[in-house]
């Protein structure tokens, strides 16, 4: 990221030390192994890079503050769409954090998530933050050994499960975790009554006599430097590794991250995000909650078969104005259409073609510096390029983004030519997500030998 290499993203911490005896500030690192560590952080006197450190609490805090009423998440059931505000949001997180600390929850020790993007998982991930634990997310793909090998390596007190299916993975080796004590399902009724086994509702239950002051109390003693949630790697290279992420490399880098793509703060109108990728990965934490949350945007949750066809659906529904695809999303994309295109007329298609030359030629060109935008690119973005964005639910978006792995120079250059420019971003757990990212003004497209890169994708 331009201008942001003075603040390294996965080290830090400079606080923690006043509340702690014995400690001064020539025992601080950049980097700790401990679950309670703290850990230097590294200022500058002026930019982005001087922000004073903050918790997730209190970037909640302000956000609430700020875009209280306004839409945070919204669930569809049915054809209609279930929505919370920021008041609401955050009061649901408090309700689950209580929840978590009534069922045990020690300090320092893991939540398990396992299961599709919802409500109830942006709940779960900040509840558990809020009342002292780890949030970690558990990839819905695992296994049941790679599954028990996450909540074993995390020390997970409380399991978190969409359905009965991934409720399941746990059973298989529920009695081999000594650190776990409830499991709990937030999707489709229970099948079976066990112990220590709760629906969402149940959950939601729990912590109603646990006082609001012992709450306050665990979440003012959190400072910025301290881990408050555990990123798993993909695994490709061995075990999986647990990236130890704190609050202010969490809410740094959304504030960061948000300069630099130009977010907007909510007024008239939200930022708008259609939440479908893995929530274990940090791209689509960063995107889908922290970055959204920092700048009071909505986040609507796609349906579970969204990567089977629905997620198209969903786009045009709610027509977000920023969409990260990973390369494969992007290049099914383009099979369709073409797919489509090979149907229309023959004046159609001959227009289409005439339309995705000026937008190829006209954006390539702007991507060298130059402006030109001619009369033919107007009479273009009239009669193909605004139809195609509608159709693809894309008419809003103005932040395209693919990331993960390599995507093809054929693929970014079919979406240039339709006037929809598709920037590559490069990130990492370590780095709290973004790394480098391409914008309007800086933007190239490569041709990537896709044989010869080693990708070490989530998705």
């Amino acid at each position: 990221m331009s201008g942001m290499s003075s603040h390294n993203f996965f080290y830090q911490i400079k606080l923690c030390f006043l509340d702690q005896p014995n400690t001064s500030t020539a025992d601080l690192k950049f980097w700790t192994t401990q679950r309670d560590g703290c850990v230097e952080l590294r200022t500058e006197e002026s930019g982005i890079a001087s922000l004073p450190p903050v918790t997730i609490h209190q970037l909640i805090q302000d956000s609430v503050q700020k875009y209280g009423d306004y839409v945070a998440l919204a669930s569809k059931q049915g054809d209609q769409w279930n929505k919370l505000t920021y008041k609401q949001y955050y009061e649901q997180c408090r309700i689950a954090a209580k929840g978590f600390l009534k069922l045990g929850l020690e300090r320092y020790h893991g939540v398990g998530i396992l299961g599709f993007n919802s409500a109830e998982w942006f709940i779960s991930d900040i509840g558990a933050i809020l009342a002292g634990g780890f949030a970690v997310g558990i990839y819905t793909t695992n296994s049941a050994e790679a599954c028990h090998y996450v909540a074993e390596n995390c020390e997970a007190n409380i399991l978190v499960v969409e359905n009965h299916k991934q409720l399941q993975k746990i059973l298989q080796f529920q009695d081999q975790l000594p650190h776990l004590k409830a499991i709990v399902q937030y999707k489709d009724e229970l099948k079976e009554k066990r112990p220590n086994l709760y629906t969402w509702a149940e959950f939601m239950q729990l912590g109603k006599d646990v006082p609001d002051a012992e709450l306050d109390k665990i979440i003012s003693s959190q400072k910025p430097n301290q881990c408050c949630t555990l990123i798993y790697t993909s695994g490709t290279t061995g075990q999986p590794k647990g990236v130890m992420l704190s609050h202010d490399n969490i809410t740094w880098t959304a504030t960061a991250a948000g300069k630099t793509v130009r977010l907007r703060e909510a007024t008239d109108q939200q930022e708008t995000v259609v939440s479908y990728l893995p929530l274990s990965h940090i791209a689509a934490q960063m995107i889908d909650i922290w970055l959204t949350m920092k700048y009071g945007g909505a986040t609507y949750f796609a349906q579970p078969d969204a990567l089977k066809g629905s997620l198209a659906n969903t786009l045009r529904e709610v027509r977000p104005t920023a969409f990260m695809g990973v390369p494969r999303v992007w290049e099914k994309m383009q099979e369709k259409m073409k797919a489509v295109g090979a149907k229309s007329s023959t004046i159609k298609r001959k227009v289409a073609t005439w339309a995705k030359g000026v937008g190829l030629e006209t954006n390539l060109k702007r991507m060298s510096g130059a402006s030109p935008q001619p009369m033919k690119y107007h009479v273009a973005k009239k009669l193909v390029f605004k139809k195609v964005r509608k159709a693809l639910g894309l008419d809003r978006c103005s932040k395209c983004y693919t990331g993960a792995a390599p995507i093809t120079k054929d693929t970014l250059e079919f979406f240039l030519s339709l006037n929809i420019p598709v920037y590559e971003l490069y990130g990492m757990s370590e780095s709290s997500g973004p790394h480098t990212i391409s914008l309007p003004d800086a933007f190239r497209i490569m041709r990537y030998d896709i044989k010869s890169v080693h990708t070490f994708s989530a998705f």
